[in-house]
C-alpha cells in the first residue's frame, strides 16, 4: 500500500484551479487552466494551443506563489509582458495561501486576468 501525504497547501490550490476550469470538455480544447506545486513554489498557467501551430499546447503561466521558509509567508508574483515574474504590489505577502488565492481572484490591478 502506497502512503499518500497530502498537503494542504496543494489542495487549497487544486480546489480554486478546479473552480475556474471551463466546465465544457469544447472549451478546455481551447483554454483550460492548470497548476504545478512542488511544496515551495506554485505556478497556475492557461493551457492553450499556440496560435500559428494549433496541435501544439502550450502553458501560459500568469501566477507564483512562493513559500519562504525563513519568514513563514507566501509570496505573489505576477508574469509581466517581457516573461518576467514580478512581486505583486501592494499586497504581496501572507502567512496563508488562502489569502493569497483571494487577491488573485479579485484581480485588482487586473494583472492574471486582464
Amino acid at each position: 500500500m502506497t502512503n499518500i501525504i497530502t498537503d494542504i497547501n496543494e489542495l487549497t490550490i487544486k480546489k480554486y484551479v478546479e473552480s475556474i476550469r471551463p466546465e465544457e470538455l469544447e472549451i478546455r480544447k481551447q483554454l483550460d487552466f492548470g497548476y504545478s506545486f512542488d511544496g515551495k513554489v506554485a505556478i497556475l498557467y492557461e493551457i492553450r494551443p499556440v496560435w500559428n501551430h494549433p496541435n501544439e499546447i502550450q502553458n501560459i503561466g500568469f501566477a507564483k506563489i512562493r513559500f519562504y521558509k525563513s519568514r513563514k509567508e507566501w509570496n505573489l508574483y505576477w508574469m509581466r509582458a517581457n516573461g518576467k515574474w514580478e512581486l505583486y504590489e501592494p499586497f504581496p505577502k501572507s502567512s496563508h495561501i488562502e489569502k493569497i488565492i483571494e487577491i488573485i481572484k479579485e484581480d485588482k490591478h487586473g494583472c492574471f486576468f486582464g
